[in-house]
């Protein structure tokens, strides 16, 4: 774990030259945006289509095997039986794997608008629609604006714990999380839903500050959104399977659960981690643009491990750029990346970044001690006193 007190305070001229360098960061990738980076996403989103076919594919041929195979069907001697579970497995895997890139490296970086400049309607972010049960619109508010624009901004970012897990010791403790181990593990396994549900806001509704009629308002374009989402992969893609149906529903299920594990995962590590901060409301009262670059770089951490990672991370591994560039193309962030770590480091500024065992080990580690009782900790200022 990194000292806190490594963060030096900076002088508000200081803080000015911060985010004018980084200001110059954004405007020299905004101008350099063209051909490669249209012909990037153009490739993942084929990659996506192609994956997911696959993966269909061999989940509906595991499913045939399954059936021959309890007629005792041989193929060369070589009983179907033998085929069926690498085939269902290989199958899962590559459905997985296409949903976690339509997810984060589509979805979530079109739905900021990073391709917008494009002119594709396909990839337009005030009107895509991703695979997963929440709703684009609700997403742009609760994250693109809201999390985006109050970034770990206690009492306005939501992105605090989601309602449900204590993760910093300034949110006040209740006895309800000393359960927080168990339903952190639930939450990942239905992060989707979750995500879903989000700016319902249920707990104001529980509490009875949202009437019965707003919250059925609110919910009939959530619930549209599940419902076609439970229809495709749990019924429709099942049944056409016909009466050999259960391994295909059980590959649906079991690749969602993929999804929303490595999306959990890959969000918690880049907000959770030990030395990220939250501030109070009246941190961003007449908040410079330097000031909010250096609230952006307190509140997040990247993630070290290569291309790949960067792929199916949607290059949230590089998700203290992310918050510095929301709207700039993500695969942009690696490149960038060492001149604003050189930024951070001239300006005593701590660039927080690990290996994905050892961040998650710091979220794991958050989760459990936060569950019980415990103060706050001396932080860094933001800024110099006088």
């Amino acid at each position: 774990m990194n000292d806190m007190t490594s963060n030096r305070p900076l002088s508000a001229a200081e803080l000015d030259r911060f985010g004018a360098e980084l200001d110059a960061i954004r405007v020299r990738t905004v101008a350099s945006l063209g051909a490669r980076d249209a012909r990037y996403i153009r490739r993942v989103v084929a990659a996506v289509r192609y994956i997911e076919i696959a993966g269909r594919v061999l989940l509906f041929a595991a499913a045939l095997l399954g059936g021959l195979s309890l007629a005792s069907v041989s193929l060369a001697g070589l009983p179907l039986a033998s085929l069926f579970l690498p085939t269902w497995i290989l199958g899962t895997l590559l459905l997985g794997i296409a949903k976690i890139l339509e997810n984060m490296e589509v979805g979530h970086n079109v739905i900021h608008g990073q391709y917008d400049w494009m002119g594709d309607p396909h990839l337009n972010g005030k009107t895509y629609e991703w695979d997963i049960a929440g709703t684009s619109e609700n997403w742009r508010e609760t994250h693109n604006y809201r999390h985006h624009t109050y970034t770990n901004v206690r009492g306005m970012d939501d992105d605090i714990g989601y309602g449900l897990l204590r993760i910093f010791p300034e949110q006040r403790w209740k006895p309800f999380y000393l359960a927080q181990p168990l339903i952190a593990v639930v939450f990942a396994l239905l992060f989707e839903w979750g995500v879903a549900a989000q700016n319902l806001r249920l707990g104001r509704w529980w509490a009875g500050k949202t009437n019965h009629a707003k919250m059925r308002e609110n919910f009939r374009p959530v619930g549209r959104k599940m419902a076609r989402q439970l229809l495709k992969d749990y019924v429709v893609f099942p049944l056409l399977a016909g009466p050999f149906f259960l391994p295909v529903l059980l590959g649906n299920v079991v690749a969602n659960v993929l999804r929303n594990v490595w999306t959990y995962v890959i969000i918690f590590c880049g907000h959770f981690t030990a030395d990220v901060e939250t501030f109070p409301k009246q941190s961003i009262k007449n908040e410079s643009r330097g000031h909010w670059y250096l609230r952006q770089l307190r509140g997040s951490s990247n993630i070290s491990g290569g291309r790949l990672l960067n792929l199916m991370s949607g290059n949230l591994s590089h998700q203290i750029e992310h918050h510095f560039y929301p709207d700039i193309p993500a695969n942009r962030y690696a490149e960038i990346a060492p001149e604003v770590r050189a930024i951070c480091a001239r300006y005593g500024q701590q660039y927080n970044t690990g290996s994905l065992p050892k961040q998650f080990g710091q979220v794991i580690w958050r989760i459990l001690r936060h569950a019980f009782p415990s103060r706050p900790e001396a932080k860094a200022p933001l800024l110099q006193a006088g």
